[in-house]
């Protein structure tokens, strides 16, 4: 009976402390889906001799087809920043051949795999656990990455 008692003044004390109060959810930080400002500003801003293109051309006066994808991946980090040697892919659903890969950015929420040709442990671009600087997402042990159907 006593441990009843103080169970009840206890649950009483924290019910009156916290009356009136409004509590709200804050939703998770998650890396977020590069723009194509976004992007055209860190294309602009990295030493492009440095990043080898694949897939389809960019073409800043055409808007991105409906059906592709822009990634950026890199095999280095420099503080909060992903810098060449880097890859640009822009293309349609495939699994891209990514070894080394320490950190990447998308148009849209990609997987990427610690195993090649997209097998292994694979994680959402969208559940990042270190974002970086313009949506970039820390991703080391990154070998390969999922682009999906758009």
């Amino acid at each position: 009976m006593r441990f009843t008692t103080k169970l009840v003044s206890l649950a009483s004390v924290i019910v009156a402390a916290t009356a009136g109060r409004h509590v709200t959810a804050t939703p998770a930080s998650v890396a977020s889906i590069m723009s194509t400002d976004e992007i055209y500003h860190w294309l602009d801003t990295i030493d492009t001799a440095n990043v080898t293109f694949i897939g389809k051309p960019i073409d800043r006066d055409a808007p991105l087809s409906a059906e592709d994808i822009m990634v950026f991946y890199c095999s280095q980090r420099s503080g909060n920043d992903c810098v060449a040697p880097c890859t640009v892919y822009v293309g349609g659903a495939t699994c891209l051949y990514a070894p080394n890969t320490n950190c990447l950015g998308a148009s849209a929420n990609v997987d990427f795999c610690d195993g090649s040709g997209c097998s292994g442990s694979c994680n959402q671009l969208a559940t990042c656990g270190v974002r970086m600087n313009l949506g970039f997402c820390y991703t080391p042990g990154t070998n390969s990455i999922i682009v999906p159907p758009s």
